[in-house]
């Protein structure tokens, strides 16, 4: 094995390894119009980075996915790096996937938590959020999240969001049913038992009686008003609204160099958290 190729399996096995920033872009054989890019930037924490992307397109037989995921860890880089390996493949093998797709998502969410909470003494502990997206023959994108990372669509040069925000203060009935409680010390922000920002999340075994994997998912029709997607962490949403994303980068026609230049704007706006976004341009 040569240096290069080392130094890249270092970097798979961390995420980053000691660069300082990710990018790569890709683009549909169905449709030359459709074409993605990703960047990611690590935070100032003192962790390894912690995010993972997944941005590809696969064919299928005699049809091409889009599969685009932003995974998000909380104390642990090896839950986003087994959701990037295993969740998408988990999805398709779901067997009516291409018939009951959304069920087959929720489905493959649930027994991938299963799987992580019983490898545990692996993986160890903490946790991930996740929000997927998946575009079928360039014609439905099917999005699931579950945690604070974000599905942003465009249509008409209008921010639609696609994934729903799963905040501790929101789900604070849930969380109390469950044994639990919601509390905004140490700090000033909502936390799971004092301790996670998020009410849903994969692993997390310690908290996992007062928290749910349970995602949201719903599903799009790409027609001709639709102009892109985005989807990103939390270290893009902290600073940004929705709209500001959007129109961020809606003149910019490359998906990689709009994947950068929002990564970019969220670092002037002093975001301090792992950035990581994808863009799927579709016109």
């Amino acid at each position: 094995m040569t240096g290069r190729e080392i130094l890249h399996k270092m970097k798979e096995k961390v995420g980053l390894g000691s660069s300082a920033s990710d990018t790569g872009k890709g683009k549909s054989k169905m449709s030359k119009n459709v074409t993605l890019g990703y960047h990611l930037v690590k935070g100032k924490s003192s962790h390894p980075m912690e995010d993972y992307v997944v941005a590809e397109f696969k064919q299928v037989e005699d049809n091409e996915l889009g599969l685009f995921a932003i995974f998000d860890g909380h104390l642990s880089h090896n839950i986003p790096d087994y959701l990037r390996s295993n969740l998408f493949v988990n999805i398709l093998n779901e067997p009516d996937f291409w018939t009951e797709t959304e069920s087959a998502v929720r489905r493959a969410y649930r027994t991938t938590d299963t799987t992580i909470l019983d490898k545990a003494v692996d993986l160890g502990k903490g946790g991930s959020t996740a929000v997927t997206a998946i575009l079928i023959n360039c014609e439905k994108l099917v999005v699931a999240n579950v945690g604070d990372s974000r599905a942003v669509i465009c249509k008409n040069g209008v921010a639609k969001q696609l994934s729903v925000d799963h905040e501790p203060s929101k789900e604070r009935a849930y969380i109390e049913d469950r044994g639990g409680f919601v509390s905004n010390f140490p700090g000033d922000v909502p936390r799971v038992d004092g301790q996670l920002a998020v009410a849903r999340a994969f692993g997390d075994k310690s908290l996992k009686k007062h928290l749910s994997s349970e995602p949201d998912v719903f599903s799009e029709i790409v027609d001709e008003d639709t102009e892109f997607i985005i989807l990103a962490s939390d270290g893009i949403w902290k600073v940004m609204t929705n709209e500001e994303a959007v129109d961020c980068i809606k003149h910019i026609k490359d998906a990689k160099a709009a994947a950068k230049h929002l990564a970019e704007e969220a670092l002037t706006r002093r975001s301090s958290d792992d950035i990581s976004c994808i863009v799927v341009k579709l016109q």
